[in-house]
């Protein structure tokens, strides 16, 4: 499990190599603002070696965030990440480990017939309700999460991952109103409050994709305050003495802003941003797609914006846009490949845009 005192050395051993700000506070410890992700890339062995060499790369060289899921590569990126963990001359103490669950993974490979695959190894066990599964992959009733933890900690070979998150709560709005989502959400922060009690997980979240970005009327909405508030709830039900929801991840570049410009959450004193309620509400963001899945480091930031942000490369001035925004964390990079961690790491020795600077921007 990732502790205070760990990170806090990490930080002296790295930090000198760094900008101002490279390491930002998570609870009483801290996190590199830069972050591993491992979302992209095939289920072969050959992309598991890559993986494998760039994540140990990566803990070696001042990355502290390792951010994966159950259903990466069909399971294969949890695998890998803990034997990266284990091979790493890199305190695991030291190291935040962050998963996710909610959409039903294939083991290893696709199978030929997927729908016929998850109903023999999930609906017909029993492990989920065929009335829960949303579009034929998607779950997050509480006994299902809690069977997809266990395996994520096996998969990883850790006895508490770090920072779990509720995948995509949003998919289920295809087929639920979003009340029935709230409820649910409660229901499963209940059992994830339980999870954190026992010390199978240290802190929980929600990953979203559209759900914390779009106008308040979009079918993909859901409501940052109402979120938070089912989480209290949830301690509340598990006799725990306060909530272990601390975190939220969503997509976050300079073309994809809307984190910061669409005012749809219901702040003390009006509409905000999901990142200025985040960090109102004492929320870590961590933001994925930093690179819009490469497509920034091949094409560039708009020339007005790379003008501004600093850095060598035009991957490196995506990552510092993304990790400049207000009351992030953490920007998270695809790194299945070695050949590109030194430059990925290297963004953090340029400082981020101040406030002024980003918010001219959008100005």
């Amino acid at each position: 499990m990732v502790t205070r005192d760990a990170t806090w050395a990490y930080r002296d051993e790295f930090g000198d190599e760094f900008a101002r700000t490279y390491f930002r506070r998570f609870g009483e410890g801290v996190v590199s603002s830069v972050g591993v992700g491992t979302y992209l890339g095939d289920p072969t062995d050959e992309a598991d070696d890559a993986y494998h060499d760039a994540i140990v790369e990566a803990l070696q060289s001042g990355v502290n965030v390792v951010d994966t899921a159950i259903n990466y590569r069909n399971q294969r990126s949890e695998r890998v990440v803990g034997e990266a963990l284990e091979a790493a001359d890199t305190d695991r103490e030291a190291v935040l480990v962050a998963t996710k669950g909610g959409f039903v993974p294939f083991d290893g490979e696709r199978p030929e017939n997927p729908g016929q695959w998850i109903h023999e190894e999930y609906v017909d066990t029993g492990i989920v309700d065929a009335d829960d599964l949303v579009a034929g992959q998607h779950c997050i009733a509480p006994d299902y999460i809690d069977d997809q933890l266990d395996r994520s900690l096996e998969n990883l070979d850790l006895d508490t991952v770090d920072l779990y998150y509720v995948h995509n709560p949003e998919t289920q709005l295809a087929d639920r109103s979003a009340e029935a989502v709230y409820d649910q959400l409660e229901e499963t922060f209940t059992r994830l409050e339980e999870r954190a009690a026992a010390g199978d997980i240290r802190q929980y979240g929600v990953a979203t994709w559209d759900a914390l970005r779009v106008p308040g009327d979009d079918d993909s909405y859901l409501s940052l305050a109402e979120i938070v508030s089912r989480a209290r709830e949830a301690a509340k039900r598990a006799e725990n003495a306060a909530t272990h929801f601390r975190a939220v991840q969503l997509p976050f570049n300079v073309v994809m802003a809307d984190a910061f410009t669409v005012e749809a959450q219901e702040g003390s004193e009006g509409p905000q941003s999901t990142l200025w309620f985040a960090h109102d509400a004492g929320l870590n963001v961590f933001t994925s797609a930093s690179l819009a899945q490469g497509k920034l480091a091949r094409a560039g930031l708009p020339e007005d914006v790379a003008e501004r942000v600093e850095g060598e490369t035009s991957a490196q001035k995506a990552i510092n846009f993304a990790r400049s925004a207000p009351g992030v964390t953490c920007s998270l990079v695809g790194m299945g490949s070695p050949a590109h961690v030194a430059e990925n790491v290297a963004a953090g020795t340029h400082p981020p845009l101040g406030a002024d600077s980003f918010d001219a921007v959008f100005e």
